[in-house]
């Protein structure tokens, strides 16, 4: 019986540690496997000299938010064409001289900051990034202003000797815009440069005011009655939507697996409207997540 009862409590020692040791090699095994996917997900393991990708992942939806520095430059130069156009209808200043084509009113810039955000979606082979993300950005205070005069003498063909002067002031207010883009980019350690190209909708307010003082003296013998009238027209619109296209250059900054910082200059020129052209160069910083 002793010696029976020894071998029981030799096999009973044995099984128990076959359990321990089974328990360890489990524990090793997650462990490796949760550090592989890790590694798989997040650059820094390469450090550890495993076989993980060198470069961070940039697949799937991303979400962030930006804020930065904008440049608004408007070339006023047909701001006034369809008022004075107006004021001189039906005249032979306008059918020969037209004075509704003149550049009146000088280009002006200003500067603002501008805050914003961007959803995107991206898809990876390899290091090759591809994408597409929905921004938005609202301008704090980006308002350009002009006013200048011209004014000129010439001899129309009814034999008139004619003096047209026209003064104008002209102002633009960009309020927000947004950006529909697809993205390149090429994936480089932690780091992802990229190219963006699209379409944008910027909202403008904007007003015009246009004086004309019109003088006709009769070149003698020539009939006619002297003339000297003064005219003015306004206009303007509040929210108006300007379609444009943009193209950025750019670079996200992995920090953590889930993490990245943003850099971005962006180029924006939107159509024509009230005669105006704007465009607008951004510089924006950022954070955003990948989920």
């Amino acid at each position: 019986m002793g010696y029976l009862g020894l071998r029981v409590d030799v096999r009973r020692c044995r099984s128990a540690a076959a359990l321990r040791v089974g328990a360890a090699v489990c524990s090793i095994l997650a462990a490796t496997l949760a550090d592989r996917a890790i590694a798989a997900d997040w650059p820094g393991d390469s450090l550890r000299g495993s076989l993980a990708p060198i470069y961070a992942r940039w697949d799937g939806w991303q979400f962030g938010v930006q804020a930065g520095l904008l440049n608004l430059r408007t070339n006023f130069a047909n701001s006034t064409s369809s008022q004075v156009a107006f004021i001189l209808r039906n005249t032979v200043q306008e059918s020969e001289f037209a004075p509704s084509s003149w550049t009146t009113v000088s280009p002006d810039e200003t500067n603002s900051a501008l805050f914003g955000g961007y959803l995107g979606y991206n898809v990876q082979w390899d290091r090759l990034v591809l994408g597409v993300d929905l921004g938005y950005n609202y301008v704090s205070s980006a308002q350009t202003t002009a006013g200048d005069s011209i004014s000129r003498q010439f001899v129309t063909s009814d034999q008139f000797d004619n003096n047209v002067a026209i003064n104008a002031q002209a102002t633009m207010k960009l309020i927000d815009y947004a950006t529909l883009r697809g993205r390149a980019g090429y994936a480089f350690g932690q780091f992802l440069p990229y190219v963006a190209i699209g379409a944008a909708v910027g909202r403008f307010n904007y007003a015009t005011t246009v004086t004309v003082h019109s003088q006709g003296v009769p070149i003698p013998p020539a009939p006619g009655v002297p003339f000297d009238t003064i005219d003015t027209v306004s206009i303007g619109k509040n929210n108006a939507f300007v379609g444009g296209f943009a193209v950025a250059l750019g670079s996200d900054w992995a920090i953590t697996p889930g993490m990245f910082l943003r850099a971005e200059w962006q180029y924006v020129v939107f159509a024509t409207v009230n005669g105006s052209r704007n465009n607008i160069n951004t510089g924006q910083l950022g954070i955003g997540a990948r989920f």
